[in-house]
């Protein structure tokens, strides 16, 4: 089953406090507390667009895959590639537990990363 993991991508980009970046954002508080709560069922388009467009993300870093009891190769499934569960990159904190001494390494990696 497919599910929104709004939280997740809050936390992987540092955001504590996510129904006021939201409000702040030009949702209105109904539809932030359903974000932000995770109960959201449908949501459109426009929504989804603009929600990637302020947290520099795809859609499907939205959505997490539970599979199901369907007698299918789910190893193998190309939905698999989100199947998350809880992960939750949290650079921040990583980040600022690195010496300082190593963190223009760190920058020029990252850097060099991105660059691709």
């Amino acid at each position: 089953m497919l599910k929104f993991n709004y939280p997740r991508v809050f936390k992987s980009r540092g955001i504590d406090r996510p129904f006021s970046f939201l409000v702040n954002h030009g949702y209105s508080t109904n539809m932030a507390t359903r974000i932000v709560n995770n109960r959201t069922r449908q949501v459109n388009l426009r929504d989804i667009e603009k929600l990637c467009m302020i947290l520099k993300c795809t859609p499907n870093d939205f959505f997490d895959w539970v599979p199901g009891n369907e007698k299918i190769d789910i190893e193998h499934h190309p939905l698999n590639a989100i199947n998350r569960g809880d992960k939750v990159v949290q650079l921040e904190r990583l980040v600022n537990n690195i010496p300082m001494d190593k963190l223009a390494n760190i920058e020029s990696l990252i850097k060099k990363e991105l660059e691709k």
